[in-house]
Protein backbone atom coordinates (compact mmCIF):
# COMPACT_ATOMS: atom_id res chain seq x y z
CA UNK A 1 0.00 0.00 0.00
CA UNK A 2 1.91 3.55 -1.38
CA UNK A 3 1.59 6.50 0.86
CA UNK A 4 -0.81 7.84 -1.39
CA UNK A 5 -3.68 5.39 -0.55
CA UNK A 6 -3.40 5.44 2.92
CA UNK A 7 -5.90 7.82 4.58
CA UNK A 8 -5.20 11.37 5.84
CA UNK A 9 -4.83 11.18 9.75
CA UNK A 10 -3.20 13.98 12.05
CA UNK A 11 -1.23 12.39 14.75
CA UNK A 12 -2.73 11.75 18.21
CA UNK A 13 -5.81 13.76 19.37
CA UNK A 14 -5.63 12.57 23.09
CA UNK A 15 -4.79 9.70 25.32
CA UNK A 16 -7.61 8.75 27.77
CA UNK A 17 -6.61 6.69 30.90
CA UNK A 18 -9.13 5.19 33.26
CA UNK A 19 -8.28 6.22 36.96
CA UNK A 20 -9.63 5.24 40.48
CA UNK A 21 -9.53 8.62 41.76
CA UNK A 22 -9.89 12.25 39.72
CA UNK A 23 -8.41 14.75 42.17
CA UNK A 24 -5.47 12.50 42.87
CA UNK A 25 -4.81 11.82 39.41
CA UNK A 26 -5.22 15.66 38.33
CA UNK A 27 -2.67 16.56 40.99
CA UNK A 28 -0.43 14.08 39.89
CA UNK A 29 -0.41 14.90 36.52
CA UNK A 30 -0.25 18.52 37.37
CA UNK A 31 2.59 18.51 39.57
CA UNK A 32 4.94 16.21 37.92
CA UNK A 33 4.20 16.77 34.54
CA UNK A 34 2.94 20.30 33.75
CA UNK A 35 -0.65 19.21 32.97
CA UNK A 36 -3.30 22.21 33.37
CA UNK A 37 -6.96 21.65 33.47
CA UNK A 38 -8.61 22.31 30.27
CA UNK A 39 -12.31 20.16 30.59
CA UNK A 40 -14.89 18.58 33.22
CA UNK A 41 -17.46 15.95 32.38
CA UNK A 42 -20.18 15.74 34.39
CA UNK A 43 -22.43 13.29 33.70
CA UNK A 44 -25.84 12.72 35.72
CA UNK A 45 -24.80 15.25 38.12
CA UNK A 46 -21.34 13.72 39.01
CA UNK A 47 -17.81 14.33 37.50
CA UNK A 48 -16.65 11.26 34.96
CA UNK A 49 -13.35 12.78 33.30
CA UNK A 50 -11.34 15.35 33.03
CA UNK A 51 -9.53 16.82 30.24
CA UNK A 52 -5.60 18.48 30.50
CA UNK A 53 -3.64 20.66 28.42
CA UNK A 54 -0.18 20.80 27.97
CA UNK A 55 1.60 24.37 27.77
CA UNK A 56 5.02 22.64 26.46
CA UNK A 57 4.43 20.39 24.10
CA UNK A 58 2.24 17.12 25.68
CA UNK A 59 -0.14 15.35 24.47
CA UNK A 60 -3.60 15.69 25.41
CA UNK A 61 -4.54 13.76 28.29
CA UNK A 62 -8.23 12.82 29.34
CA UNK A 63 -8.48 10.69 33.01
CA UNK A 64 -11.49 8.80 33.47
CA UNK A 65 -12.98 7.78 36.34
CA UNK A 66 -13.56 3.75 35.91
CA UNK A 67 -11.69 2.16 38.69
CA UNK A 68 -12.41 -1.43 37.45
CA UNK A 69 -10.58 -0.66 34.11
CA UNK A 70 -7.93 1.56 36.11
CA UNK A 71 -6.84 -1.52 38.68
CA UNK A 72 -6.50 -4.37 35.30
CA UNK A 73 -4.75 -1.61 33.09
CA UNK A 74 -2.33 -0.89 35.77
CA UNK A 75 1.29 -1.68 35.28
CA UNK A 76 1.03 -1.60 30.89
CA UNK A 77 2.74 1.10 29.10
CA UNK A 78 0.21 2.16 26.50
CA UNK A 79 1.85 5.37 25.07
CA UNK A 80 5.16 6.68 25.18
CA UNK A 81 5.23 10.97 25.74
CA UNK A 82 7.83 12.35 23.07
CA UNK A 83 10.32 14.70 24.72
CA UNK A 84 12.78 16.81 22.16
CA UNK A 85 16.26 15.36 23.08
CA UNK A 86 18.36 13.72 25.83
CA UNK A 87 18.94 17.21 27.99
CA UNK A 88 14.95 17.75 28.44
CA UNK A 89 14.70 13.90 28.67
CA UNK A 90 17.73 14.28 31.73
CA UNK A 91 16.15 17.22 33.16
CA UNK A 92 12.67 15.43 33.19
CA UNK A 93 14.46 12.59 35.44
CA UNK A 94 16.16 15.14 37.25
CA UNK A 95 12.50 16.98 38.39
CA UNK A 96 10.93 13.58 39.00
CA UNK A 97 13.43 12.14 41.43
CA UNK A 98 13.38 15.78 43.24
CA UNK A 99 8.98 14.81 43.61
CA UNK A 100 10.40 11.18 45.36
CA UNK A 101 9.45 9.54 42.10
CA UNK A 102 10.52 6.12 41.39
CA UNK A 103 11.37 5.42 37.83
CA UNK A 104 14.39 3.94 36.18
CA UNK A 105 16.43 6.84 34.62
CA UNK A 106 17.24 7.63 31.36
CA UNK A 107 18.53 4.93 29.14
CA UNK A 108 19.66 4.59 25.37
CA UNK A 109 17.13 2.65 23.47
CA UNK A 110 16.86 1.53 19.94
CA UNK A 111 16.96 4.47 18.05
CA UNK A 112 16.62 7.22 20.92
CA UNK A 113 16.58 7.72 24.45
CA UNK A 114 14.02 6.44 26.76
CA UNK A 115 12.99 7.29 30.22
CA UNK A 116 10.96 4.16 31.67
CA UNK A 117 8.85 2.69 34.68
CA UNK A 118 7.66 6.23 36.11
CA UNK A 119 3.81 5.35 37.47
CA UNK A 120 1.31 7.35 38.19
CA UNK A 121 -1.36 6.80 41.25
CA UNK A 122 -2.95 4.41 39.26
CA UNK A 123 -0.04 2.48 38.50
CA UNK A 124 0.05 3.07 34.91
CA UNK A 125 3.38 3.50 33.59
CA UNK A 126 4.09 6.92 31.57
CA UNK A 127 6.98 6.59 29.09
CA UNK A 128 9.05 9.38 27.53
CA UNK A 129 10.77 9.00 24.68
CA UNK A 130 13.42 11.58 22.88
CA UNK A 131 12.05 12.44 19.65
CA UNK A 132 15.77 13.03 18.66
CA UNK A 133 18.04 10.07 17.63
CA UNK A 134 21.31 8.38 18.16
CA UNK A 135 20.31 6.27 15.61
CA UNK A 136 18.53 6.88 12.01
CA UNK A 137 16.86 3.64 10.55
CA UNK A 138 17.70 3.43 6.56
CA UNK A 139 14.96 5.28 4.26
CA UNK A 140 12.55 2.72 2.89
CA UNK A 141 14.17 -0.20 5.12
CA UNK A 142 12.24 -2.37 7.88
CA UNK A 143 14.23 -2.12 11.02
CA UNK A 144 14.54 -5.57 12.73
CA UNK A 145 15.29 -4.78 16.55
CA UNK A 146 16.37 -7.91 18.06
CA UNK A 147 15.87 -8.57 21.86
CA UNK A 148 15.47 -4.42 22.02
CA UNK A 149 15.94 -4.35 25.70
CA UNK A 150 19.15 -6.45 25.87
CA UNK A 151 20.53 -4.57 22.85
CA UNK A 152 20.46 -1.27 23.95
CA UNK A 153 21.51 -2.21 27.58
CA UNK A 154 24.66 -4.57 26.17
CA UNK A 155 25.29 -0.68 23.75
CA UNK A 156 25.16 1.42 26.88
CA UNK A 157 27.38 -0.62 29.05
CA UNK A 158 30.16 -0.65 26.70
CA UNK A 159 29.71 3.22 26.50
CA UNK A 160 29.91 3.92 29.73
Amino acid sequence: MGMSDAPALAGVHHLKLPVTDLARSSEWYRSRLGYELWAEMVEQGQLMGIALAHPNGGPPLALRLDPERALSAAGFDYFAIGVPDKEAIDELASRLTSQGEQHAGVHRASIGWILPLLHDPDGHEVRFYTQQHHTEPEPGHVATIHDPRETAERHERATT
